[in-house]
Formats: structure tokens, C-alpha cells, sequence
């Protein structure tokens, strides 16, 4: 089947208005919930497979994540689809207002491959809840995973309702081309921007999660021990793919010997003192990215880790000092394992540094000072973020999850998820028994009483 006719035949399908029916959504996430139990021991052999990521950091990181989603949209989709009353307006006098929520239709999920069964599913969960028919193109770089979800989604849907296409990227170029009700884009930036654009051409809206180069903050108030642990793994963790991990540390000149100090213990504490025999610890995911990486450490000054192997796509995790914003590794998302440490003396280096690049997907500080955490979420925009911890404003479902201005548009989680794939339709039911003229023609003598209204509301 080509993807024009994939695409009718989903048209077709939502044209039945069988997805507008809650319990056949909730029947639905049911049973793909059921698959997904079954195939655990499946999807963590494909993530190991695909690039080596520990058992552990797949149930944590991808199956548990997913479960939890699925579990709050079958508990409460019946709330979530129910209309919404709002007071009505004088101005409609007499009337009752409310918002119905219904499915955009026929939508495209394009996934990465850092996080392919997590941030493949989880979208389609929300897209299912809110009565839509999905379209996935899951990420070529993690074959296995994808090979899987396809067999997965298979099992449970119809093909006009979830269906996965796979390929390189004349597959998603393809899929662009095509006119979609909604498109929920997760990756990099410049490939956003070709999203945003093939959108556009259709005036489809879309949901874009991308990322950028989201700063750590350590002050000279922070415990700096539980810092550099908290820091250490939400930096490694997926051998630093991930799109919230901390990007740079920005710490302050007095406590810059001692955190370096403390996460050297840290890294090793976690992956032992070769890494590279660590179970621990993913690989990374290309060739192409591992010489984007190394490049990185070209001439850079390596305080802890810098080994690297190229057949084993590994690379160390890696510590750099004496860091500058002009350096290689401050030129764009690391996105891998390699965290630079850059000081500052006062907030006006702290609003230099970050206010010279775009705005980032999330932010984290680690400080006991409230006045200091209240001045940094006041002061700089950042899609979202932790004080005193990194990326676990991501695991709270009843928080949105979305970036900002160059790190994303829209957001997504829990109920977030439900809304980001539902249009919002406004509805007033206007009374018959009165009809007041004012709104009428002929206007003549009415401009007065009209402002005297409008001012008194």
C-alpha cells in the first residue's frame, strides 16, 4: 500500500466515526496496553540491540513511562472527552456556553531514536485518547525497536486506525507531502524547520519537541555532592541522548574545583572506572554522531573520560574544563556524552551566557538560595525544568512538556496529551425567549448606550 493510499484508507476509517467513541478508545488503549506487558522482555532486547541501552534504563526510561500514560488516559478519558460548561457573556444574553472537545482526524507522529519506543508511543496514546487515526514513522537509526512497534501496533489496531511506515528519510520527505489534520514532530531543530515548513503548505498545525542547549546552574549554596550524583545521571543516562539532559554546567568560580572533584567520584561511582565494560552505560547511536561527538573533544580540555572507540560506538562519559562560549562543544546541542563546565562570577554572566543563545527545552538550578531559584525562573524563558534535580519534571504527567521559541511548539503529557490532539470547539446556545435589539440595524442612537454597556462589563 502506498502512503497516498495508507492515508485514504485512514480518511476512510475516521469518516466511519468509529473513533469518536469513547469506549471504543478506551477498548483500544486497553488492549495496546496488554500488548506492550507482553512484549516487554521484546522491546528491552530491541533497545539493547539498537545501541546497547541497559535493561534498567529501558523499563525506567521508555516501558514504565509508556505504561503510566496508558494507565491515566484509560482512567480518565471518560472526564477528559466530557464538554466543558463556561459562564456565558452578558453580551449573549440569554445563553449557555461550553467547549467540546473532538479529534483533528488523520495525524503523523514522526519519533527520534534516542528515547524510539517512549517517544513513539507516548504521542500515540494521547492521539488515540483524544478519537484520532495515527500515521507513525518511527526513527531507521533503531531498526530493531521500530521493527517491533510495527508488529506491536499490528497486533492490536486496524490499519486504518494506527498504522507504522518505516524508512530513511525519502519516506518522511513523503509523508510530509501529504495533507495530515495534525503532525506531532519529535527530534532536532533543523529538521523541525522542515517539518514546520511541509506543515505550513497545508496549514496543518503541528506539535514540534525539540531541544537545544539547556544550561545547569550550581551556585555556591548547592550540596555539592548530591549535585554533581543528580547531575551525573541525568547527564549519562542513554549516554547523554537525551533532549533535556544538562548540556553545560554554568558553575560558580568558587565551587568549580570542588564540583568538578565531586563528579569525577560521581562517574565513577555509576559506571565503574572503565565505563566502557560498564552495563550501564548505552553506546551511541551512528557513526555519524559519534564523529559529530568526537569532534568535540578536539583540542578541548578533557578533565575526566575522553576515550573513545569507533567500532564499538563508545565514548566516554566526559567532563570538560576551561570551557569557553566559543568553543566546539558550545556551538550546538552535545546530545551525547560529554558535558563542559563553564564558571561565572554574578548573575549578569549567568544572563550573558544564556541569553546569547536560543531558548532552550529545559533548564536546571542547584541551589539553596530561594531568592537565587525565584530569580532564575523569573528572568530567563525555558520550555521547562528542576531545581535542585535534572529531567524529572519529564515523569510528572501533570506537568505540560513542551519547549519554547526554538526548543518546540506545543506540549504534551497525561491530559496535556488528550487536549494537544483535540480541537477545542467553542458552542452557545442562544435562548429565544428575549431577543434584545440592540445589536440590530438601525444603529442610529445606540453608539452611547452600547459604550456605557461595554464599560460597565
Amino acid at each position: 500500500m502506498t502512503i497516498p493510499q495508507l492515508l485514504e484508507t485512514q480518511r476512510d476509517y475516521f469518516a466511519t466515526g468509529q473513533t469518536k467513541s469513547i469506549a471504543f478508545r478506551k477498548d483500544c488503549l486497553v488492549r495496546f496496553r496488554e500488548s506492550i506487558k507482553n512484549h516487554e522482555q521484546e522491546i528491552i532486547n530491541a533497545l539493547t540491540a539498537d545501541f546497547k541501552k541497559p535493561a534498567f534504563e529501558s523499563v525506567a526510561t521508555e516501558v514504565s513511562i509508556v505504561m503510566m500514560e496508558l494507565n491515566k488516559a484509560i482512567k480518565e478519558i471518560w472526564k477528559w472527552q466530557m464538554p466543558k460548561k463556561v459562564s456565558s457573556s452578558l453580551l449573549n444574553f440569554p445563553s449557555s456556553d461550553k467547549i467540546i472537545y473532538e479529534p483533528y482526524g488523520t495525524t503523523l507522529v514522526i519519533s527520534p531514536w534516542n528515547y524510539p519506543f517512549q517517544l513513539a508511543v507516548g504521542p500515540i496514546v494521547g492521539a488515540i485518547a483524544a478519537g484520532n487515526t495515527i500515521v507513525l514513522k518511527p526513527s531507521e537509526l533503531t531498526p530493531k525497536t521500530s521493527e517491533l512497534l510495527a508488529k506491536i501496533i499490528a497486533e492490536v489496531f486496524e490499519k486504518g486506525h494506527v498504522a507504522v511506515v518505516q524508512g530513511a528519510k525519502e519516506v518522511a520527505q513523503e509523508l510530509l507531502a501529504q495533507r495530515w489534520d495534525y503532525i506531532f514532530f519529535t527530534g532536532s531543530v533543523p529538521v523541525g524547520k522542515i517539518v514546520y515548513k511541509a506543515a505550513a503548505e497545508h496549514l496543518t498545525p503541528v506539535t514540534l519537541e525539540l531541544g537545544g542547549k539547556s544550561p545547569c546552574i550550581v551556585d555556591q549554596s548547592a550540596k555539592i555532592q548530591l549535585a554533581a550524583k543528580r547531575i551525573v545521571w541525568g547527564k549519562f543516562v542513554n549516554a547523554g541522548q537525551t533532549c533535556i539532559a544538562p548540556d553545560y554546567i554554568l558553575a560558580h568560580t568558587s565551587i568549580k574545583d570542588k564540583l568538578l572533584t565531586a563528579l569525577d567520584v560521581e562517574i565513577t561511582n555509576a559506571y565503574g572506572a572503565d565505563p566502557a565494560i560498564s552495563p550501564d552505560f548505552a553506546r551511541i547511536i551512528s557513526e555519524k554522531n559519534f564523529d559529530r561527538l568526537s569532534s568535540m573533544l578536539e583540542n578541548a580540555t578533557v578533565f575526566k573520560g575522553g576515550n573513545t572507540d569507533k567500532d564499538a560506538l563508545y565514548i566516554a562519559p566526559t567532563v570538560l574544563d576551561n570551557v569557553t562560549v566559543k568553543d566546539k562543544a558550545m556551538q550546538d546541542e552535545i546530545f551525547g556524552p560529554i558535558l563542559p563546565v563553564l564558571t561565572y562570577e554574578n548573575k549578569e554572566d549567568i544572563s550573558r551566557i544564556i541569553n546569547s543563545m536560543e531558548k532552550p527545552l529545559s533548564a536546571y538550578v542547584f541551589s539553596e538560595k530561594r531568592s537565587f531559584k525565584k530569580w532564575f525562573n523569573n528572568n530567563f524563558s525555558f520550555g521547562g525544568g528542576a531545581m535542585n534535580d535534572t529531567l524529572v519534571h519529564f515523569v510528572n504527567d501533570k506537568l505540560p512538556f513542551g519547549g519554547v521559541g526554538h526548543s518546540g511548539i506545543g506540549s504534551y503529557h497525561g491530559k496535556k496529551s488528550f487536549y494537544t490532539f483535540s480541537h477545542a470547539k467553542a458552542i452557545v446556545s442562544r435562548g429565544t425567549w428575549i431577543d434584545i435589539p440592540m445589536r440590530y440595524a438601525p444603529y442610529k442612537g445606540k453608539i452611547g448606550v452600547l459604550k456605557k454597556f461595554m464599560n460597565w462589563l
